[in-house]
């Protein structure tokens, strides 16, 4: 009797099997079909398989990277490189190299299909072993969820053990319940989901505000809309903050080396936006050079960067600007021609096109807060850097003989020669170190924004206005200078539009000079007052 109960159960699960590659073989023909209802057919037989294959292939279609070859209806997933198809199967994975893109066909989809393979991904990944996939399957079934799908995440919320996913499914449940013309099952679900900030609750609460004939019904959904938009505008004024001190730091790095060339040496240097330019070609060429290592092509690109622009900087120093210390005006007048040659140097080199510079993928995407606050990778590490490279370049001042030197020279330059102190070796080294960091921060420019001949150009008055602003040769000052622009530039925009908030930066600053001419950290010595 056992073996025939064996025997049985093992036809049943070869059955089974055979009926499953049936279906995915005839959803595979169905996916080459241009017709959309074949492919809503494809998409439920695949539903129904419920293995990673399916799931595969879901996500590429949805993803837009699922084609088929055409002379043989084969199913690969392919992505777009230079002019050429780089495909792999999209059953066994296996790398078919590069094709061209006559060669293959897009299984192209609408938004209704795209519901649909939202939902079925959500199905599938509501079994996943990963609590994290559990919860944003839950999360995607919000809009969507059909009374079947309802029912299933009552019975899944059984066994659930996640606290965060049962959190989910009750919302989940509850938006369901908005829609229900029981004014008990609303008052419920309003309890259940007050204070959540998914966009789509607070467009079905209002909704139900406008459409509801119950007084307290109407009441409750008020006093939530009220306490959602309460926290929304919280979290937009962190975002505003965040994308302020983001700003700031891109301001406060770009600005870092100028303090030190114009408050120790006096020097306007007008070549400093080309120094920063250098740093981010010097990028570029290092992915160039490393294309298939990425995220290590931007570590080694920040030491080679610093010692280009360095060397650049130490080679004006010494063929231009060591003739003219004492005439800032006449440096100032060097700096732009040289600044000019450096533009069209690299312009020689690289052409006038913009280049683009690709982030590692650590430095892609964004961690997602909450439904209404998320903050980019790329900045919030460029913030995190702008912080190393000013405590790094304050021990270096303030640790080092070399720092001790250049306070010396800062402060009284006739005395500190006087002790002994070489002034002109000081002076290419800190204009070396000036220049250096502003190649370190082309590095960090380089990953948000494209990398062009005019990029210095963009960021030089500003970092001339950090500087003045937090007191000439100040590093604490154009620190706290460059965070403070950046966050008041950022507030003022939504009111006054870029263009005019900057204008009135520029203004503020002014009036603040002539109330303040040294800045907010003025220098301290004898020789400060002069």
């Amino acid at each position: 009797m056992i073996i025939l109960r064996t025997f049985v159960f093992l036809l049943l699960l070869l059955n089974l099997g055979q009926s499953s590659a049936i279906d995915s073989e005839r959803a595979l023909k169905l996916l080459s079909s241009s017709s959309f209802d074949d492919k809503s057919v494809a998409i439920e037989l695949l539903a129904q398989t419920e293995n990673a294959t399916s799931k595969i292939l879901l996500d590429a279609m949805a993803n837009g990277h699922l084609y088929f070859v055409k002379n043989n209806k084969r199913m690969v997933i392919a992505k777009k490189q230079d002019n050429e198809m780089q495909i792999t199967d999209a059953l066994s994975g296996e790398d078919l190299g590069l094709t061209s893109q006559r060669k293959v066909k897009k299984v192209t989809i609408n938004n209704k299909l795209r519901r649909q393979i939202s939902n079925v991904i959500s199905n599938l990944n509501l079994s996943h072993v990963d609590a994290s996939m559990r919860l944003e399957a839950v999360d995607n079934l919000m809009t969507s969820a059909s009374p079947e799908m309802l029912e299933k995440l009552r019975s899944i919320k059984k066994n659930e053990t996640d606290p965060y996913v049962i959190e989910a499914i009750n919302v989940v449940l509850a938006f369901s319940q908005l829609k229900s013309t029981n004014p008990e099952d609303q008052l419920s679900a309003i309890e259940t989901i007050d204070g959540n900030l998914n966009p789509a609750i607070l467009v079905q609460l209002n909704k139900l505000n406008s459409s509801t004939n119950h007084t307290s019904v109407r009441l409750a959904a008020q006093k939530s809309v009220r306490k959602i938009e309460s926290k929304a505008s919280i979290f937009a004024h962190v975002e505003t903050l965040f994308f302020g001190l983001s700003l700031g730091s891109i301001l406060a790095l770009s600005a870092i080396g100028l303090a030190i060339t114009f408050g120790v040496m006096g020097v306007i240097n007008m070549a400093h936006g080309e120094l920063i330019m250098i740093g981010a070609y010097t990028t570029y060429v290092i992915q160039l050079l490393m294309p298939n290592q990425i995220g290590a092509s931007l570590l080694v690109a920040i030491p080679v960067a610093f010692l280009a622009s360095a060397l650049v900087g130490i080679l004006i120093e010494r063929s231009v600007i060591r003739f003219l210390y004492g005439r800032p005006l006449e440096t100032l007048l060097a700096t732009f021609g040289i600044s000019l040659v450096l533009q069209q140097t690299v312009r020689s080199i690289f052409s006038p096109l913009n280049r683009t510079v690709i982030s590692p993928e650590w430095m892609s995407g964004s961690l997602q807060i909450n439904s209404l606050l998320s903050i980019t990778y790329n900045r919030l590490y460029i913030f995190f850097f702008c912080l190393a490279v000013f405590a790094l370049l304050y021990l270096v001042m303030t640790k080092t003989s070399l720092g001790l030197h250049v306070r010396a020279i800062s402060q009284n330059r006739p005395m500190a020669r006087a002790m002994g102190v070489r002034s002109q070796w000081i002076d290419v080294m800190t204009f070396g170190l000036g220049s250096g960091i502003a190649g370190v921060a082309g590095v960090a420019l380089s990953q948000i924004t494209n990398v062009g001949p005019n990029l210095g150009q963009a960021y030089i008055v500003d970092s001339f206005m950090v500087v003045v602003f937090g007191g000439v040769g100040n590093l604490w000052g154009t620190l706290v200078s460059g965070l403070t622009l950046g966050v008041v530039g950022k507030f003022l925009e939504p009111a006054t539009g870029a263009v005019l908030s900057k204008v009135l930066v520029l203004l503020f600053i002014i009036l603040y000079i002539q109330k303040r001419p040294r800045g907010m950290f003025p220098q301290k010595g004898r020789a400060a007052d002069q």
